[in-house]
Parts: structure tokens; C-alpha cells; sequence
């Protein structure tokens, strides 16, 4: 008797499995609709899907819809399909809060399950050729000059690109598996001496790191060992000189060397772009930092947490080490008009030297605050302080830090948009 119930129980069961499998949803080219009763089986029923969380209010959620009913068929299409669906985040509040969104829209990729946040292009065409990446093999094999050619131009503009030129793919593999989500890797084999000129090496094996984006590019020739390879490409995951912005602050969140930063007025004016040459041959040298920038006239809030006013005579540098702490170097306060590549070489040697006065942030403003959370946590933080005030009969403002590496707060505010040169100022909406 009971092996009949159990022969009935397997029966039912397989009865109900179509309706959670993958059966469900059809990669018929279409964009999924999920709501909370659907989501895990869509998460599950993939290898890879790309899910759009949104608010129907939302004006930037309303403009990539279209891109995203663009991109859902030519990613259905591919060897490996990926699947985009997108959820009402402000109706499935449950979903929302799991998934830490507090602004809209924030897209994430599942790959096997796991979510990656994706704050890449949002164009169809590149939001395409953005998320091949994922699908693409660990290491690429390119057999000839218009393989490495083919292979460049598809990698775009947005991830770094490493080629080992007669670099053994071993060397490569372990370390392309840990970076494959911020950087293509590939090995080429068979070369001529034109390939060598256009990407500036003149031996083999040579591993070449390029920033197409940044017009970068940097060449390693071993040893090609495990630890010195990663060493290499952590340190070439990000340009010699990084321009900050909301965008650029979520790229310093995992990597941990201290940041020389340089403010100017205005990174447009001849006099900056000159002294970025300068910094580019100074972070050349000295690979253990990481040398960014950041012009008052075109993120003030920013530059006033470095005690930057429209007074401050700029250039200023500082050390600053991603989160609430930054040293001003003792003599090197001020940066004078001439010779200014040997004050970059005393501002690095005082700063070794331990000649410094280390500050932390003071306490900030709400539109600082705005560019960094999540508009959900600021309203939270709003009504906090309104109550406290009616309570206390205090107006005093919660101070802010405006630290960078290690707040989740960062990550919502860093998305990026489809190029450095299609920027919008602000991406999500509260």
C-alpha cells in the first residue's frame, strides 16, 4: 500500500515541477515580468539573467525600458543566452529590501544565482556587447593580428583588457577566473612585429594591459608566476590617473592602497591637463598608490569634505585612504605654478617620510548626502532628524562621513552611465 502512495506522490510532483522549471519562462526575446511568487524561480531556471528592479514612477526606469525590450532579443540569441526580466521594486518591497535597492533603477546580473550590481551602459547596443562579458570564456585564444584586433574592438571601451602575447594560458587562467567580472583576458600566440609596435612592447612573452576608454596602456614582462601576474592586474585594474566622480568612487571600493588626489578648479583648463601628464609619470613610478583627481568647479561637495573653498588655492594634493581619514603632507600644502613635477616627487617623498597631520571628515550637508546615499536612506535620515528636533527642540544637522570603500551606501550611489562621454548627472531617482 504504501509503495501505491508513493508511486502517487511521485506523480503529483511531477505534475507540478513544469510549472516551477524553466518550462516557465521561454527566452522568446521578450523582457520577463516578475513579481514575488515567480522571482527565485526565474533566479534558478537561468545561468545567467539580467534583472532591471524599478519603480513604474521612475523617469530613468521609464527611458531604459525601450533599451531593454531593444537588447532582450539579441541576448536570447547568443551561445549562451541571458535572460533580462525586470520587477515592480517599490510594489515587492520584501524582494527590495533583500536585495539592498534604495534607488531605481538598479540593475543587477544573477549568474548561476549569485547577483552581481551592473553599472554598466544602458544603451541597447552596449548594454549587448557590456554583458557578453559574462558569458564569454575565461581566457580568449587569438591565433592572429586581426584576431587581437576583432578581439579589442568587442571588448569595448568599458573593463580593462589584458593580452598575454606568448604568455602561456596557465599563467593567465587562475587569475582571469578571479577578475573575470572587471576585466577581459585573453592569449595570443601567433603575432608579427606590427602587433608589437601598435600595443608598445618589444620582447615576448609580454603581458599588455590596455584602457581604451582612458587611451592607456601599460605592458608587464614577468616574471609569470601567480602572485606577481595578480599583482600586476589588480594594479592595472584602474587607469594610471583616475577622474573622480560618483561613477569612478564605486571602482576604489576594493582596492586597498591609499589614494593620492589631486583638486583642481577645473580639470578642462590646459593648466590641469598638464599636470595630469605629470601625475600619469608619477603613478607610473609609484604603483603602490592610486592617483585620482577631482575639479571643484565640477563636484564642489566633494572637494569641500578636503577643506577646498572657493579660496583655496589650487592645485591641492592629499593622501586620502578611501573612507573618513586623508593627510595633508607638511610643506607640500600648497602647489606653486613652476616645476611642478619635482613638487609631485617631494609631496610622495614627505608623505613616506611620515611628514603629515592626518584629518578626518567634519560634518557635511544634505546635498553632499544626497550624492552619495540612496534617496530612501536620506529620508530615513530626514525624518530621524525632524524627530529628534521636535523632541529635543534642536536643529543640529546628523554629521555624514563621507568614507567610500566600505559603505554599502556607495554602491548605491555609483552607477555608471553608457560612456565617459554620455555622463548624465544622476542615474536613479529616489
Amino acid at each position: 500500500m504504501s509503495s501505491v502512495f508513493f508511486i502517487l506522490s511521485l506523480s503529483i510532483v511531477s505534475l507540478l515541477l513544469p510549472s516551477i522549471s524553466s518550462h516557465e519562462f521561454k527566452l522568446d526575446g521578450k523582457v520577463l515580468v516578475l513579481d514575488e511568487s515567480n522571482f527565485d524561480a526565474a533566479i534558478s531556471s537561468f545561468d545567467f539573467i539580467f534583472v532591471d528592479f524599478y519603480a513604474p514612477w521612475c523617469g530613468h526606469c521609464k527611458r531604459l525600458s525601450p533599451e531593454l525590450d531593444k537588447a532582450a532579443p539579441m541576448l536570447s540569441g547568443l551561445k549562451k543566452p541571458i535572460a533580462i526580466a525586470k520587477i515592480d521594486a517599490e510594489k515587492y518591497s520584501r524582494l527590495a529590501t533583500k536585495y539592498e535597492i534604495d534607488g531605481y533603477p538598479t540593475l543587477k546580473i544573477f549568474m548561476n544565482g549569485v547577483p552581481t550590481d551592473y553599472y554598466g551602459p544602458r544603451k541597447a547596443d552596449k548594454l549587448v556587447r557590456y554583458l557578453k562579458k559574462f558569458v564569454a570564456p575565461d581566457v580568449t585564444l587569438l591565433e592572429s593580428d586581426s584576431g587581437v584586433a576583432e578581439f579589442v574592438e568587442a571588448a569595448g571601451t568599458f573593463f580593462p583588457i589584458f593580452i598575454g602575447f606568448d604568455v602561456d594560458e596557465s599563467a593567465l587562467s587562475k587569475v582571469a577566473i578571479k577578475f573575470k567580472k572587471k576585466a577581459w583576458f585573453s592569449v595570443a600566440k601567433d603575432f608579427s612585429e606590427k602587433a608589437m609596435d601598435l600595443y608598445d612592447f618589444d620582447k615576448a612573452p609580454a603581458l599588455v594591459a590596455l584602457h581604451p576608454s582612458f587611451n592607456e596602456q601599460n605592458v608587464f614582462y614577468g616574471p609569470f608566476e601567480d602572485k606577481f601576474v595578480e599583482e600586476f592586474i589588480q594594479q592595472s585594474l584602474l587607469p594610471l590617473t583616475l577622474p573622480i566622480s560618483p561613477d569612478s568612487l564605486k571602482l576604489l571600493k576594493d582596492d586597498k592602497r591609499k589614494i593620492v588626489l589631486t583638486i583642481f578648479e577645473d580639470e578642462t583648463h590646459y593648466e590641469a591637463k598638464q599636470f595630469i601628464k605629470l601625475l600619469r609619470g608619477a603613478a607610473s613610478a609609484n604603483r603602490e598608490f592610486v592617483f585620482a583627481y577631482v575639479s571643484f568647479n565640477q563636484w564642489q561637495e566633494f572637494a569641500e569634505a578636503f577643506e577646498v573653498d572657493g579660496k583655496t588655492s589650487l592645485p591641492k594634493m592629499v593622501v586620502w585612504d578611501g573612507n573618513e581619514i586623508y593627510f595633508s603632507v607638511i610643506g607640500s600644502e600648497k602647489i606653486e605654478s613652476e616645476d611642478q613635477g619635482s613638487q609631485i616627487t617631494l609631496f610622495l617623498e614627505r608623505y613616506k617620510d611620515g611628514k603629515t597631520i592626518e584629518k578626518t571628515f567634519g560634518p557635511s550637508f544634505f546635498g553632499y548626502i544626497t550624492s552619495l546615499l540612496g534617496m530612501r536612506t536620506v529620508y530615513i535620515l530626514v525624518f530621524l532628524v525632524a524627530v529628534i528636533f521636535l523632541i529635543a527642540t534642536i536643529g543640529k544637522e546628523e554629521p555624514l562621513v563621507v568614507g567610500g570603500r566600505d559603505r554599502s551606501e556607495l554602491a548605491a550611489a555609483a552607477a555608471v552611465a553608457d560612456s565617459r562621454d554620455e555622463r548624465a548627472s544622476d542615474d536613479k531617482e529616489d
